[in-house]
């Protein structure tokens, strides 16, 4: 495979590749949703508690819970152990046709959950510093290692300042085969979707509680892999997300070979084109992290970025200001609250949404990520709505302008296109809007290489996971992401997306 480029041609759908497909699921051999050690010690480091009462919309707000804030740096083994909770643990189990079904916190393609959280800590006052994996269905850590090897994400970040000070860090990781038992070589794509929903999560929760995050994409990912002791045909590491500040590592320890057996209960079918895409994007050292995130444009260079980054500053297209509420008047509804309630609306009424509404999800949701790439949360996605019912504003397809709060009107649309677009799921085009993020993966390739591609994907993933939350902060809205047939979309929002492409796509309205 030549690089990431051909990976995103190879796996896009098609309305003929969807007719001619004869795939058949093998329920008897369907992974399980987590990971079971045969002989690790697993220790409860916490207990679960409610998240600050910080309000959802207040939370996932990049403009005011940047990674920069927050001045509470401890982080206890009851924090530690809250965070991976609201981030990736069972937070509700529902009867489903007699059977009981386990919910997880963040949204997961298939409900396949393929998402691991590890952290990596040092000493706390409670805790033990170790490499730690957490269980989700107890709410316990598996203990890989005992001592202090932060200074191992430091030096492999090439000593990106989130990481190397951080009390404790966060790493995501996708096992494939429990989301390619469905989904195949589409996999590497869902990767980053669905950690990217972790993600949200835990950016939401701990910036709730006043403790700065954000999300490192810069690592080699070797030394990762030989920290907690997987194979990356297997599962591979896709992001470190630091928590806290002020604590730096003292140094970088030796790290000795260790190969925790894991229990299988199917028989994984391997698809390399999922593997190949992710090792055609690793970096080998430290100093190729520190080196690839120079790449990205500084704050005086962000005039140039559009044109760079193949996104698109606003055009000369009918505008439509938006007037989202402000914090004062928002929803109220607590993030660990609207986490809880979180769910997928499988049905749409075509009730209209207010524009403020409308203009206050988006505004929440698509602020930009707090990452090591970008300054002050800028990215490498635009956003472009189909809007159907929002009192207000003409149905018609528009981009969403975060920085000057407005749409750009594009053109017509409908319904009915909109559910075909969205590989024929009529239930798209009842809901009130939908949301895609799009990105020139040409450009991002050719300027970032294919680590690039990771980049546009896990931030699409995470604004997704953020249009979750701001949508469910809301008691009358509900909201799911979708797939797509991929060119469609793009011809349909042409000729301004000509040189994109969809990443992810949510729908949101009045729930039937």
């Amino acid at each position: 495979m030549a690089d990431a480029r051909e990976y995103h041609e190879r796996t896009k759908h098609t309305p003929r590749q969807f007719s001619e497909m004869e795939f058949e699921l093998d329920f008897d051999n369907q992974p399980r949703p987590s990971k079971v050690y045969a002989d690790l010690p697993r220790r409860s480091l916490g207990a679960v508690v409610d998240p600050a009462e910080t309000p959802a919309l207040s939370a996932v707000d990049t403009s005011t819970a940047g990674s920069a804030g927050g001045a509470r740096t401890s982080m206890d083994g009851d924090a530690l152990t809250t965070l991976c909770h609201y981030s990736n643990g069972v937070t509700k189990t529902l009867d489903r046709g007699g059977q009981q079904v386990a919910f997880r916190a963040a949204s997961c393609t298939g409900k396949l959950y393929h998402v691991d959280c590890y952290a990596v800590c040092g000493d706390r006052e409670d805790t033990d510093a170790g490499v730690y994996q957490y269980d989700p269905e107890s709410d316990a850590f598996h203990v890989l290692r005992e001592g202090d090897y932060r200074g191992v994400l430091a030096d492999a970040a090439g000593g990106q300042t989130g990481v190397a000070e951080a009390p404790v860090t966060i790493v995501a990781t996708s096992t494939w085969w429990r989301n390619a038992w469905k989904y195949r070589d589409r996999t590497y794509r869902h990767a980053f979707w669905d950690s990217g929903t972790v993600l949200a999560n835990l950016l939401a929760v701990a910036h709730a509680g006043g403790r700065r995050a954000e999300v490192v994409l810069g690592f080699a990912d070797d030394p990762v892999v030989d920290l907690l002791g997987v194979d990356p045909e297997d599962e591979g590491p896709l992001a470190l997300v630091p928590v806290g500040g002020d604590d730096p590592a003292t140094d970088v320890p030796e790290v000795d070979s260790i190969d925790p057996e894991v229990v299988l209960d199917s028989d994984p079918v391997d698809y390399p084109l999922v593997h190949d895409a992710w090792d055609q994007s690793t970096l080998l050292e430290g100093d190729a992290a520190a080196a690839w995130r120079e790449r990205f444009p500084a704050d005086d260079a962000a005039a140039d970025a559009p044109g760079v980054l193949g996104t698109h500053a606003p055009g000369d297209g009918e505008r439509v200001e938006l007037d989202p509420v402000d914090a004062e008047t928002a929803s109220a509804r607590p993030v660990g609250n609207t986490i809880r309630r979180r769910g997928s609306s499988r049905e749409y009424t075509h009730e209209s949404i207010s524009d403020r509404l409308f203009a206050t999800v988006v505004d929440r949701s698509l602020a930009g990520v707090p990452t090591d790439c970008f300054d002050g949360g800028d990215g490498v996605l635009d956003y472009y709505c189909l809007v159907h019912a929002v009192d207000g504003i003409e149905s018609g397809a528009y981009q969403y302008h975060p920085g000057s709060t407005c749409l750009e009107r594009l053109g017509d649309t409908d319904r009915e296109t909109a559910g075909h677009l969205a590989a024929g799921q009529s239930v798209v085009g009842d809901a009130a809007v939908n949301v895609y993020a799009m990105a020139d993966v040409d450009a991002l390739v050719e300027r970032f290489g294919n680590r690039g591609y990771r980049l546009a994907q896990l931030q699409a993933g995470v604004e997704l996971g953020r249009l979750y939350l701001a949508t469910y902060a809301h008691r009358r809205l509900g909201g799911r992401g979708f797939t797509f047939f991929d060119d469609l979309v793009t011809e349909h929002l042409s000729p301004r997306a000509s040189n994109q492409t969809p990443m992810t796509l949510f729908a949101f309205g009045r729930p039937a």
